[in-house]
């Protein structure tokens, strides 16, 4: 018997109808045999909605309210979900992320997972019972407050529940057939990939790519939890995202003797660029400014420091960052400007970023050039540049992004012969 943690998501379990469809997958698993925890999202929009019915009563929500509010999306799917399994003949237990021993940090809204005690679900499990988690959702024990994990906290709560409990695997349920070698919206010859490490999809989530939030990623690389992308629209296989380089050690007869040195191309629109102008060229005046940035929580992605002018003894120094840390680090830079001693700043936040990922690279000359030569043809200018071992970033004009991951998609070999074929609208 296998202990099998399954998560569907809003698009999944949008309507009675879908619920109900879940509930059957859900079933036809345990009646395999298996063992089964499901982690669920709030139904449809509902999440969003209840954002936009929290800023018409109140410009700023108070953030632990807020967290009361949101975690009763994932309460009314839960519920409905193990009804409906109850009704099929199978036995359900729904649970609170609380109840589910889901124990997280006091930050209100991002809170972290700092612990993970299953005691009520493996209780569950023993009994026979399928154990239904509401997701996205934790609890802290100092301040005895509900939280909520952000954006991607259905993926990490599943993930966490299957390395608390040694799950043989869990199985993320989206509306496309598994993670693709770019979004198919975008890229319509994307085409699915079969198996992908662990680090890979790490870096493809960091560069954009939704269909895994990085978070979820990262723990299930960190816990080694085998992880299955699959659609709930069919019965499909899906992606298996697998820990270390087991990609490697399990191949198909017929497989090509060695993986194509690209995995898949991201893209992301989410990100602005900061350009602090006129710093003096000296020892710890970078070290001053990225502890101001520090201090907001902004997440730092890329950083170019141009070389400084002779005459004046000034550089550039730019960084890119999350839109919706843009703000708080504008202003926090601001007031500091003058402790700074730089002499102004700039924000761009109609910037795209491309990254092409694949651990092929490691041992293959020439990506660099390949990449930089199609973006080239295609009349695309590169602002940025940043790389890892596996990785190639480049920051472009947002309009422009889109089409730059057809043409780099193209010119890598990645193009299938079919259009992908996308089920629902989300990706989630």
């Amino acid at each position: 018997m296998s202990l099998i943690v399954q998560k569907f998501g809003g698009s999944s379990v949008a309507d009675a109808e879908s619920i109900k469809r879940v509930a059957k997958r859900i079933v036809e698993t345990r009646k395999a045999g298996n063992d089964v925890v499901v982690a669920v999202s709030a139904m449809g929009d509902t999440t969003d909605e209840l954002i936009d019915l929290a800023h018409e009563v109140t410009p700023i929500p108070d953030p632990r309210e807020m967290d009361m509010l949101l975690t009763t999306g994932e309460r009314i799917s839960m519920a409905l979900l193990a009804m409906a399994i109850k009704s099929m003949g199978y036995d359900a237990r729904s649970y609170t992320g609380s109840q589910a021993g889901m124990i997280t940090d006091d930050r209100h809204g991002s809170a972290r997972i700092v612990d993970v005690t299953p005691g009520r679900v493996r209780e569950a499990l023993d009994a026979g019972a399928i154990a239904i988690v509401a997701g996205f959702q934790g609890f802290n024990r100092d301040s005895k407050d509900i939280t909520t994990l952000g954006r991607g906290g259905s993926d990490t709560t599943a993930v966490a529940l299957a390395a608390a409990l040694g799950a043989d695997v869990c199985e993320i349920y989206t509306d496309v057939d598994g993670v693709f070698t770019a979004d198919p919206r975008v890229v319509p010859k994307a085409h699915k990939i079969d198996r992908v490490t662990s680090e890979e999809m790490l870096e493809l989530a960091a560069a954009g790519a939704k269909v895994l939030y990085i978070r979820a990623v990262e723990y299930a690389r960190r816990h080694g939890v085998t992880l299955h992308v699959r659609s709930s629209f069919n019965n499909n296989e899906g992606t298996w995202v697998l820990p270390l380089d087991e990609r490697v050690d399990e191949k198909k007869e017929g497989d090509r003797v060695e993986e194509p040195i690209i995995t898949g191309v991201a893209g992301d629109l989410n990100e602005a660029k900061v350009t602090v102008v006129g710093v003096p060229d000296v020892p710890g005046k970078a070290a001053e400014i990225f502890t101001i940035v520090a201090k907001t929580g902004a997440n730092i992605d890329m950083i170019v420091q141009n070389v400084s002018a002779a005459a004046t003894g000034l550089t550039d120094i730019s960084f890119t960052l999350p839109k919706g840390d843009g703000e708080k680090v504008m202003t926090a830079l601001t007031a500091e400007k003058e402790t700074g001693g730089f002499e102004s700043l700039q924000y761009d936040d109609q910037i795209g970023k491309l990254a092409v990922v694949g651990a092929g690279m490691r041992t293959s000359a020439g990506v660099s050039a390949q990449l930089f030569t199609a973006l080239s043809d295609a009349g695309i200018n590169i602002e940025m540049i940043s790389t890892s071992e596996i990785r190639i970033s480049v920051v472009t004009r947002a309009d422009q992004l889109q089409h730059a991951m057809r043409v780099v998609h193209e010119a890598f070999g990645l193009d299938a012969e079919e259009i992908a074929i996308v089920h629902g609208g989300t990706g989630r």
